[in-house]
């Protein structure tokens, strides 16, 4: 299988129908702010939301990362994706509220990918295991709120070039089990 022409992504989106020309499998590089958060971030948003925390979502992307403290004279540390099933309880509440896109790693649940049809959002992988070469294409990183969760703060990052790829798109294909059914693997 050969990689695909690189396609842009601007976040947070200003326009939604932008999705529609994604399928899965395409290789995208991601610029502008995008929203970090791990599984206690988003147990955090999801009980306060409303009560004294408000946030617009709209058009955003949520990595899924708790990235180390960043060594002297970087903006970040070691930055790599989580395993994006573990948040998939909280999808749903997060795409009512306008969310364009997650990023991880791994496969999601069918529901998930159910939700991501209906909304008209997509999951983006990046690579696993390569949280500090990730961190070279974060250019800032800024708290939103919750500073006493540490790494898994809500924070968001300016990031330039940042490589993934897409995984579920907006009309429910799968490129992890596309590419699984067309691979000849030996019995």
């Amino acid at each position: 299988m050969l990689l695909k022409e690189t396609k842009l992504l601007r976040f947070p989106l200003e326009d939604k129908d932008c999705l529609k020309l994604l399928r899965a499998g395409d290789v995208v590089t991601i610029s502008g702010w995008i929203l970090c958060g791990r599984d206690a971030t988003h147990r955090k948003i999801l009980n306060h939301l409303g009560r004294d925390f408000s946030f617009d979502f709209s058009g955003e992307l949520i990595y899924y990362v708790g990235p180390t403290p960043p060594p002297p004279g970087k903006v970040i540390g070691s930055c790599g994706p989580t395993t994006s099933s573990r948040l998939d309880p909280y999808l749903e509440p997060l795409l009512k509220l306008g969310l364009s896109a997650t990023m991880g790693k791994g496969k999601r649940s069918p529901r998930v990918k159910e939700l991501l049809k209906e909304y008209k959002a997509i999951y983006l992988a990046t690579f696993g295991g390569a949280g500090a070469y990730l961190s070279q294409f974060v250019e800032k990183m800024e708290l939103i709120a919750f500073p006493e969760l540490g790494p898994e703060a809500f924070f968001r990052i300016k990031v330039k070039d940042f490589p993934a790829i897409v995984i579920n798109d907006i009309y429910g294909n799968d490129f992890y089990e596309e590419v699984a059914s067309t691979a000849n693997f030996p019995a």
